[in-house]
């Protein structure tokens, strides 16, 4: 636990594979399999709660802050989707709570409404967080930087 290059990857993993199961949850409500359903997204809020313990043991460990550092045309579409990632991601778990909360009482209809608001907002924050992975730490150059400063600091 002590290098802090572990982190990105697994909480893209993590995000990632939430991703999928908020997916495969929803195909399986659309199909009537209601007791998958709830399997699928219960893991997924798992994922997702272990992903956020991550991240934040990453964040308060290693006070790593990690800069865009890609060509100047990706900047600012960089900064709008994190931005939107970041407000977005700060509601998620208020919201999985609420919707699970709602459907482990059965209280489908209102179970339901709160879904199409919370599944399309959790679907785009882990969508957006793998892909802010990707732009960091593999398209350019910008988690290496970093992770190369701490290690030389070492």
């Amino acid at each position: 636990m002590d290098d802090p290059s572990i982190f990105p990857p697994i909480n893209a993993a993590l995000n990632g594979f939430a991703g999928l199961l908020l997916l495969l949850g929803f195909g399986l409500i659309r199909n009537g399999k209601e007791t998958a359903h709830k399997r699928v997204m219960l893991t997924a809020f798992g994922c997702s709660v272990v992903f956020l313990m991550s991240y934040l043991y990453y964040h308060l460990n290693f006070s790593i802050q990690v800069k865009y550092a890609g060509p100047d045309w990706g900047k600012t579409p960089y900064l709008i989707m994190l931005l939107a990632h970041t407000v977005l991601a700060a509601a998620v778990p208020l919201l999985a709570m609420r919707t699970i909360f709602l459907g482990l009482k059965g209280r489908r209809e209102s179970h339901r409404k709160i879904a199409r608001i919370t599944f399309p907002i959790w679907l785009f924050v882990s969508i957006t967080g793998v892909l802010i992975y990707l732009i960091l730490y593999v398209l350019t150059d910008s988690g290496a930087n970093v992770l190369d400063a701490l290690r030389t600091n070492s």
